[in-house]
């Protein structure tokens, strides 16, 4: 949206590569696999090439490595000095963290890929490292940290705030960096590198106090200027029908290339076999209805809170759902082509309703920047989804009232096959926006 607005926008993935959960990993495969030449200190031969890992090994071993790091204070310490060794430039732990990385990297892009979403940053955590040296440097020269029981801390409370508003730590006691440490060097390097006029954030909500904090010591700490807008928007989270977080029939989290898989074949199920698609035609239009699915359902909800997925009622292709969205869509465009092969291209100008659906529709479409605009400012694909539900509607309504192309009226008719092309632009239109390919027919 903020693209489509004019606005110059670099989207950046920003991958927490470089904190403790990489350590937690590190020293979980050092339980598993000790005779690997990352761990023996005085190897001086090369790393292998391949990782000693798959995504699904990985996917294991990380949920693992928290858990009894969470439970065992020994594996904790462990952990916390694998994570500090790494970014002290220990090399085995160098070398197994790019394996880690670029394990993870290409799974994360085949899955976006799937999901149509791209970015043009693949950063994180790690490129904020070359930052931080200089960056605390400026803060305790011009006396913006002080010393609270061996850390280096920064107040950004308020004498206006209604809650407690804890300092942030720059460096905890040990010399150890910490999320604060690299969100602020990020900041940092992005003023350098681009000189934004706004940042925005979209993080788990539970991670509000924390960016808080970091803002406003930006804003302090004069590392922005006044002018530069932070914007946190924190989203909820998907959950099935029992209310807690979506999992697998086996109780693992689901993953999101499972549920893409799950989603499309139900949408295949509910496909018309007569009307003679091919199998790859079948397939893709399951993948771009499953996809709309799993999107629209998603950010047709207000992004702060949690939601249910249900499957059968975003997959359906009747309500508020992506399927009913793409369906009157490919509608317009059924109507549009037959009056193509009939020779109908006159079209004219849109003339004034000749009926109350008419007018309805005329002006909803006439609503669109004015929602464009507000969805963007608020920060609400929602807002979005709503307007195309309710275009959608009226169109339908619109739809059943008038016999478009057996109509007798030429100006009428050419009037009204403009109106229907206008509706079809701004539906496609809107579904790019939200990241959702419309199909030719369903």
């Amino acid at each position: 949206m903020s693209r489509f607005l004019g606005h110059n926008v670099i989207g950046d993935v920003h991958l927490g590569d470089w904190g403790l959960q990489i350590g937690m990993v590190i020293s979980e495969l050092r339980r598993r696999m000790p005779e690997l030449s990352y761990f023996a200190e005085d190897y001086k031969g090369e790393y292998p090439e391949e990782a000693p890992f798959t995504i699904d090994e990985l996917e294991e071993i990380y949920p693992a490595a928290s858990s009894l790091a969470k439970s065992n204070i020994e594996a904790m310490e462990e952990a916390r000095k694998a994570t500090f060794e790494l970014q002290s430039g220990r090399k085995g732990y160098i070398a197994l963290w790019k394996h880690i990385l670029n394990v993870s990297v290409e799974d994360l892009k085949k899955n976006y890929s799937a999901l149509n979403v791209e970015f043009d940053l693949w950063m994180g955590e790690s490129d904020s490292q070359k930052y931080i040296d200089e960056m605390i440097n400026y803060l305790k020269e011009n006396n913006y940290t002080y010393e609270s029981k061996g850390a280096l801390v920064i107040d950004v409370a308020k004498e206006i705030d209604t809650y407690t508003i804890p300092p942030i730590i720059i460096l905890k006691s040990d010399g150890a960096i910490l999320y604060s440490t690299t969100d602020l060097a990020t900041i940092w390097q992005r003023v350098k590198d681009y000189n934004p006029d706004q940042i925005i954030y979209v993080v788990d909500k539970r991670q509000g106090l924390h960016f808080e904090q970091v803002f406003r010591c930006a804003k302090k700490t004069r590392i922005v200027n006044e002018n530069l807008f932070f914007d946190f928007i924190g989203f909820g989270t998907m959950n099935g029908k029992d209310g807690k977080p979506f999992k697998t029939r086996e109780g693992g989290v689901m993953r999101l290339q499972d549920l893409i898989r799950i989603i499309q074949d139900n949408v295949v199920n509910k496909l018309d076999n007569n009307k003679g698609f091919s199998e790859s035609e079948i397939y893709d239009i399951a993948r771009k209805v499953g996809l709309s699915a799993l999107k629209y359902g998603d950010l047709s909800n207000q992004v702060t809170k949690d939601y249910i997925f249900d499957m059968e009622k975003f997959s359906s292709f009747e309500g508020n759902t992506g399927p009913y969205i793409l369906y009157t869509t490919v509608r317009i465009k059924s109507i549009l082509r037959k009056a193509s092969e009939e020779k109908m291209n006159n079209m004219d100008a849109i003339h004034e309703p000749y009926s109350q659906s008419e007018r309805d529709l005329m002006l909803k479409l006439s609503k669109f920047n004015e929602v464009i605009e507000f969805s963007f400012l608020e920060k609400a694909p929602n807002k979005l989804c709503e307007y195309i539900y309710d275009l959608s509607n009226l169109f339908n309504k619109f739809y059943h009232e008038n016999k478009i192309i057996s109509e007798e009226n030429i100006e009428k008719k050419n009037s009204w096959l403009s109106l229907i092309t206008l509706t079809k632009n701004i539906l496609e239109t809107s579904l790019d926006l939200l990241g959702i390919e419309v199909p030719d027919r369903m």
